[in-house]
C-alpha cells in the first residue's frame, strides 16, 4: 500500500529547492499581483505555481514543495489526473457551454445519476449542480424551506459554510469571514457542536444538549432545517463524538426537520468512505457536495430525497453555469479515478500514516493538545499548558517553518490554532513522511 496512484504531470516527487521561499520571480509577481488583485484576497504562501501533479507543486523559480493541502481538499485525485484531463480535453473540443436550463447535455444528468448511487442512502434521489460549496448551501436551504414551508436554519458552534450573505450568517467565525460585512440574512440560529477536548461531553449528551437549545429557542414547528459538517472544516477539523450525528437525524426526522449534511470539505473519499456520514450510517436528507467532486474544476452539487428535492416549482432553482459541460466532463473523471484506484482506502491508509507521525509528535510536545480527524483528513490543535488555552502564535510560527522548508501546510480553527492536513490523495507514503519529518523538524525549531 505504499504507492500512490497515478496523479498527473511526470513531476519528479521530491521536494527540491533551489532559492529561499518566496523565489525572486514569485516576488515579482507577487508585486505585480499587489497592484492588480484585491487587497481582501488572501494568501497562504507567496508562490505562483507553474505546474502540479501528485504530491508536488512546482513554482515559478523552479523550487518543487511538497502539498499537504490539496487546493484546500480539491485536487484529492491529483492535480491534473488522466482521467479528468482526458474527458475535460474531449468536452472542450466539442462544446463549452449552451446553459443545461436552455438546451441539456447528458454529461449533467450522469453526474447526478453518479451522486444518486454514491451518496449515502439507498432512496430514490435527485440532485442540482451548481458552482460553488456555499451556492449549494444556499440551495439546499431554498429546498429545505420549500419543502417544510418553514424558516428557521439550524446551525452549529465552529461551523464554515461559505461566504455569501446567507452562508456568512450559518458561518461561525468573524474574522475573516464575517466582519464588517453584515447585516445578515435572518432565522438561522446556532446550536453547540460536539466539541471533546473542550466539552468532555459523550455523543449522545452533547446531542441532547443542542436539541435542547434548539426546542427551546427555535421551535421545531419553525425549523426547515439541521445543517452540519460530519467533520468541521474551518472551525478546526472537530470530530463529533460517536452517537452525536445519528441522534441529531434521529430528532430531525421525528420532528420533521430537514437534515442536511455538509460534505463540501469531507466528501469523495477523503475520511477514508466515499462519504463522512458513512462513517455511522447517518443518511442525510440531502448533501452538499463540491470540492472533491472535479478534480480542480468549479462544481457542487445538492443531492436528496425525491421529494424533497423535487418541492420546488419548476424554475426556481438553476444557474447560468451550473453543471457546466466542461466541469460536469471533471467530474465523471474524478468519480472514474476515485474508483478505480480505491482512493477511499487510500486515504485510510494515509490517515494511519498521519495518525501515527502526528501522535509521535504530540509526545514529544505536550503544545499539541489532540490529534484528530479521520482518513487524509486529519489535524492537532495546538494549546498551553493547560491543555485548552489557544496557542496560535505557535501555530503560525511552525507554519512558517514549514512554508520555508517547502511543505504547503495549513491552518485553521475558531482560534487559529489548528493545523490541518488535506494531501492529495494520490501522494506517496515516502513524500508524505518526508512533510512530516519537516513537520517536526519546525516544531523543534520554534519550541
Amino acid at each position: 500500500m505504499s504507492d500512490p496512484a497515478p496523479g498527473g504531470p511526470g513531476i519528479p516527487q521530491h521536494r527540491e529547492l533551489v532559492t529561499a521561499i518566496p523565489g525572486p520571480r514569485s516576488q515579482e509577481l507577487f508585486a505585480r499581483r499587489a497592484k492588480h488583485v484585491a487587497a481582501g484576497v488572501s494568501t497562504t504562501l507567496p508562490v505562483f505555481i507553474e505546474a502540479a501533479g501528485g504530491g508536488i507543486l512546482r513554482d515559478v523559480d523552479g523550487n518543487s514543495l511538497i502539498d499537504l493541502a490539496a487546493g484546500i481538499a480539491v485536487t484529492s485525485v491529483g492535480n491534473s489526473a488522466p482521467e479528468v484531463v482526458a474527458r475535460v480535453t474531449s468536452q472542450v473540443a466539442a462544446f463549452t457551454h449552451t446553459c443545461f436550463m436552455v438546451t441539456p447535455y447528458d454529461s449533467y444528468v450522469d453526474v447526478c445519476e453518479r451522486l444518486g448511487e454514491l451518496t449515502p442512502g439507498d432512496h430514490e434521489k435527485r440532485s442540482l449542480l451548481l458552482n460553488s460549496g456555499a451556492e449549494a448551501v444556499e440551495n439546499a436551504v431554498k429546498i429545505a424551506r420549500s419543502f417544510t414551508g418553514r424558516q428557521a436554519v439550524a446551525v452549529f458552534d465552529h461551523a464554515y459554510h461559505g461566504r455569501t450573505n446567507l452562508t456568512m450568517a450559518m458561518t461561525a467565525k468573524n474574522m475573516p469571514y464575517k466582519s464588517g460585512f453584515g447585516p445578515f440574512a435572518g432565522e438561522v440560529y446556532r446550536a453547540p457542536v460536539s466539541y471533546h477536548l473542550r466539552d468532555q461531553l459523550k455523543g449522545q449528551e452533547a446531542a441532547e444538549r443542542a436539541i435542547d437549545v434548539l426546542e427551546k429557542q427555535v421551535g421545531t414547528d419553525n425549523l426547515a432545517c439541521l445543517v452540519i459538517e460530519p467533520i468541521l472544516g474551518e472551525g478546526g477539523f472537530v470530530v463529533p463524538e460517536r452517537g452525536f450525528l445519528p441522534r441529531l437525524a434521529e430528532w430531525a426526522k421525528a420532528a420533521g426537520v430537514v437534515f442536511i449534511a455538509d460534505e463540501i470539505q469531507t466528501g469523495f473519499c477523503r475520511t477514508g468512505d466515499w462519504f463522512a456520514c458513512d462513517d455511522e450510517g447517518v443518511v442525510p436528507d440531502l448533501i452538499t457536495t463540491a470540492k472533491g467532486i472535479a478534480g480542480g474544476l468549479p462544481l457542487a452539487a445538492v443531492t436528496g430525497r425525491a421529494e424533497v428535492m423535487d418541492a420546488v416549482h419548476v424554475g426556481g432553482l438553476g444557474g447560468t453555469y451550473g453543471g457546466n459541460p466542461v466541469a460536469c466532463a471533471a467530474a465523471l473523471g474524478a468519480m472514474e479515478a476515485m474508483e478505480k484506484h480505491d482512493l477511499a482506502r487510500r486515504a485510510r491508509h494515509i490517515g494511519a500514516i498521519l495518525a501515527e507521525r502526528l501522535t509521535a509528535l504530540q509526545a514529544d510536545h505536550p503544545v499539541i493538545a489532540e490529534v484528530r480527524g479521520r482518513g487524509a483528513m486529519m489535524a492537532i490543535e495546538l494549546t498551553g499548558p493547560d491543555g485548552r488555552t489557544p496557542d496560535p502564535a505557535r501555530a503560525a510560527a511552525v507554519n512558517q517553518a514549514c512554508h520555508s522548508a517547502g511543505v504547503v501546510t495549513l491552518t485553521c480553527g475558531t482560534y487559529g490554532n489548528v493545523f490541518r492536513f488535506l494531501p492529495p490523495l494520490v501522494i506517496g507514503d515516502d513524500l508524505l513522511n518526508e512533510a512530516l519529518d519537516v513537520l517536526t523538524e519546525a516544531f523543534t525549531a520554534t519550541a
